[in-house]
C-alpha cells in the first residue's frame, strides 16, 4: 500500500479521482438550473439522466411515472450515480373530489407522493390540486375540499420534512386540473392551513398574464411560501392539446426578465426549473433540447435572477 501510495500521489488523491460527482454540482452559471422530466418527455429515462448530466446540468425534477417505470430506490441510484440532484417531484394533489371514497384514495396517493419525494431527496412535491366535474361545478367547494386535503397532509409534510408547493394553473385548466388560478389563491389556501410546509410554485407558463403577480410573489416571500420557480414560455397557436403549448424561452409571449427580477426581489436563490410540454421539443434529440434551453437560460433567466 505504501509503495502504490509513493508512486500515485496520496491516499486521498486516488480516492478523489475515482469518486463520483458531487449530486447537484455544475458550472456556475448552470448551478441554479434544474430540467424537468417532461422537458424531454419522450427520452428514456436513463438517456434523460445521463444527456444532462453531459449537458453540464446538476440537477432534475423528476415525474411519479417514472417512479413507477423504474422504481423508487433504483430511480433514486441512478440519479446519484450521474451525480444529479432532484428539485421536485410532480405531482401529487387531485384532492377536489368529493365521494368520501375518491377523497379518502386521494389521500393515500398523496402521502405515498410524500414517501416518494423523500426517497429521492427532493425538497417539494408539486401539488395540482384538482378540477371539477359536469356533476358538481362548484368551484368554491372544490376549493374548500383542496384546503381541507392540503390540511390532512400538511403534518405528513411536515414530518417527512418536505414541502407541498400548490400550482395555481391557468384558468383554461380550471375544470380539468386546477380550481387554483392565481397565486394568490393558492396563497390563501397556504395561508388557510397555516403550516411552514405548503407553499406556492410559480410556473411562468401558467401566471404570467396575472395582473396581481407582482404582489403576489412579494406575498409568497414575505410568508416564506415562495417554494418553487419554473420557466417555458407560452406558444401560439395553441396545440391541439393546450398543455403542450409550452415551449424554450424566446420562442412565445413570456416576458422573462420581467418576471424574474420580481423574483429575484423577493430573496428566492432556490432552483429554477425548466419545464417544457411540447411535441416539437420532444422530437429534439436530446443534447440538442438540453443546449437550447441552457442557451436561453443563459440569455433571458440567468442575467436577472
Amino acid at each position: 500500500m505504501t509503495d502504490s501510495i509513493l508512486h500515485t500521489g496520496s491516499l486521498d488523491a486516488v480516492e478523489t479521482e475515482n469518486a463520483l460527482p458531487e449530486p447537484g454540482t455544475a458550472p456556475g452559471d448552470l448551478a441554479r438550473l434544474s430540467i424537468n422530466r417532461w422537458s424531454l418527455r419522450t427520452t428514456p429515462i436513463q438517456e434523460f439522466l445521463e444527456a444532462t448530466a453531459a449537458a453540464g446540468i446538476g440537477k432534475v425534477g423528476l415525474w411519479r411515472q417514472d417512479v413507477e417505470e423504474v422504481g423508487l430506490d433504483a430511480l433514486r441510484r441512478r440519479t446519484d450515480d450521474a451525480g444529479l440532484h432532484v428539485t421536485s417531484l410532480c405531482r401529487g394533489g387531485f384532492l377536489t373530489a368529493s365521494d368520501p371514497a375518491e377523497r379518502k384514495a386521494a389521500l393515500e396517493d398523496n402521502r405515498r407522493a410524500i414517501e416518494e419525494t423523500v426517497g429521492l431527496g427532493a425538497p417539494t412535491l408539486v401539488m395540482v390540486v384538482g378540477g371539477i366535474t359536469r356533476e358538481d361545478k362548484d368551484l368554491g367547494a372544490a376549493r374548500a375540499r383542496v384546503a381541507e386535503g392540503i390540511a390532512e397532509l400538511a403534518p405528513y409534510a411536515e414530518d417527512a420534512g418536505i414541502t407541498l408547493s400548490l400550482e395555481p394553473m391557468h384558468p383554461m385548466f380550471g375544470a380539468d386540473r386546477a380550481v387554483l388560478s392565481t397565486t394568490h389563491q393558492a396563497l390563501d389556501v397556504a395561508e388557510q392551513v397555516a403550516s411552514p410546509a405548503v407553499g406556492v410554485v410559480v410556473d411562468t407558463y401558467h401566471v404570467w398574464w396575472d395582473p396581481q403577480l407582482a404582489s403576489a410573489i412579494e406575498r409568497a416571500a414575505q410568508a416564506d411560501r415562495l417554494l418553487c420557480y419554473q420557466v417555458c414560455d407560452w406558444n401560439l397557436p395553441l396545440a391541439a392539446e393546450p398543455l403542450y403549448s409550452r415551449g424554450y424561452m424566446g420562442d412565445g409571449f413570456i416576458d422573462f426578465p420581467a418576471i424574474t427580477t420580481l423574483i429575484k426581489a423577493a430573496g428566492y436563490t432556490g432552483d429554477i426549473e425548466v419545464e417544457i410540454f411540447n411535441e416539437e421539443v420532444w422530437a429534439d434529440p436530446a443534447p440538442t433540447a438540453l443546449a437550447t434551453i441552457a442557451d436561453r437560460y443563459r440569455q433571458l433567466v440567468l442575467p436577472h435572477a
